[in-house]
């Protein structure tokens, strides 16, 4: 309406104004037109300007002159490039549409929102994608049932871009192949890590923690994630003493073995939960209301929760991707022969 608008006072202006304002100028209608407008409304915005050209240069009795002819021409080949360019901006558009509905269905199989017991486990895992435009996100979880007990990925990809996608879909492949095959969890994250490196781009690196479950205990390997949180009698942070750096930057992992008992349950998350600050900067009081959430939620509601309280501590909507997994044992089995630790020098809490 806005296109139709201007040309037509402008062919007014024109048609009134004994040819001082020629006709040329209603070449501002379709250029306005296709900044906004697909290639079929510029086309019919350009045709109005031709049809208003004409009448504005019969009621000034321009038509007949060379110079209404060049303008008119001008007019023409103007309205045809603005048609062009309409026809261009709206295939790259859609182009874009297309391409960020396939990564999101791409980050949707590999992030499928998940509940499943098996190994005398439970887990629930979920993520939400918070960054305002952006296609996909960083964050990456798996859980696999391995010879060698119940094992768990978490991890968080920088950036949350295409490449972000492919480094989350090779993390998450490499992690299926290996974790059937290496026994030891910090051999795990070392043959990661050898795996990612040639994928990953010289600023690019993958923050994750690996936990092993076996009967009274879980086994924890951190690569530069934050620390997974453990809620029973006590609420507290299982740290590991000596931090390593995250997979595609050569970590020497550790092994930590951390007691474990029926009633515990086990947050893993990403950044986007520790980190979130409120107005005042201050940050998200995790172990307070991890404790609070988990105490007398089911986990399904526990992380819906959790997602609640970041966006109230805050008072709008995350700003960072969250990806968030609870654990919790069922019963404690007899470990197989496999399942047994393979670094029984490997550093326990006291």
């Amino acid at each position: 309406m806005l296109a139709l608008g201007v040309s037509g006072l402008l062919a007014v202006l024109s048609g009134l104004g004994s040819g001082h304002l020629g006709v040329a100028v209603l070449l501002i209608g379709p250029v306005l037109a296709c900044a906004r407008l697909d290639a079929r409304r510029t086309a019919a915005v350009a045709a109005s300007s031709l049809i208003l050209a004409l009448v504005a240069g019969a009621a000034s009795g321009l038509m007949v002159t060379p110079g209404f002819g060049i303008e008119f021409l001008v007019l023409l080949v103007g309205g045809t490039l603005a048609v062009r360019d309409a026809a261009r901006h709206t295939a790259d558009a859609a182009a874009l549409a297309r391409a960020t509905e396939v990564a999101q269905a791409s980050q949707n199989a590999i992030l499928r929102p998940m509940a499943v017991e098996f190994g005398g486990i439970e887990v629930y895992a979920r993520n939400r994608c918070a960054v305002q435009g952006a296609s996909v996100c960083g964050d990456l979880y798996d859980v696999v049932h391995t010879p060698y007990g119940v094992r768990l990925l978490i991890g968080d990809v920088r950036g949350h871009d295409l490449d972000a996608l492919r480094a989350t879909a090779a993390t998450i492949g490499a992690f299926k192949d290996l974790a059937y095959l290496t026994p030891g969890l910090a051999d795990l994250a070392t043959a990661l890590d050898a795996r990612l490196a040639p994928e990953l781009d010289a600023e690019e690196f993958v923050t994750a923690v690996l936990a092993e479950f076996a009967p009274g205990e879980v086994r924890i390997v951190n690569c530069g994630h934050p620390a997974p949180v453990r809620a029973g009698k006590q609420v507290r942070l299982l740290e590991p003493l000596e931090p390593a750096p995250p997979l595609g930057l050569h970590p020497k992992p550790q092994l930590y073995r951390f007691y474990l008992t029926s009633g515990d349950r086990l947050l893993f998350y990403t950044d986007g939960l520790s980190e979130a600050r409120d107005a005042n900067g201050a940050d998200f009081p995790l172990l307070e209301r991890v404790g609070d959430a988990l105490a007398v939620l089911s986990p399904s509601d526990a992380l819906d929760t959790l997602y609640a309280m970041v966006s109230a501590h805050t008072g709008r909507a995350p700003t960072d991707d969250i990806a968030l997994a609870l654990c919790r044992p069922t019963s404690m089995v007899t470990p197989s022969p496999a399942a047994r630790p393979s670094n029984p020098a490997a550093r326990r809490e006291p």
